[in-house]
């Protein structure tokens, strides 16, 4: 089974790579976009089929190493 880790900062944090993001936007004459937030995407190969338990280890796994949870937020997703 794969899980699938969306790691965005979180609101109120500044995002430093998604204003360049939106700088260089604007530059290229994609003028209506008001804000970026970039993050990041990991997926993981995972042994066994116990949807739940994945769940309870990818998120022990995105508390212990993954994310930096006093900056940032995550969603875990099993596919």
């Amino acid at each position: 089974m794969k899980a699938r880790v969306t790691i965005m900062l979180k609101d109120g944090v500044l995002d430093p790579q998604g204003e360049a993001i939106r700088h260089a936007l604007g530059g290229l004459g994609f003028g209506g976009v008001e804000g970026v937030r970039q993050g990041k995407v990991i997926e993981l190969d995972l042994a066994g089929s116990d949807r739940a338990a994945a769940e309870t280890e990818v998120a022990k796994m995105c508390e212990s190493l993954l994310a930096n949870t006093v900056i940032e937020k995550y969603s875990v997703e099993i596919l």
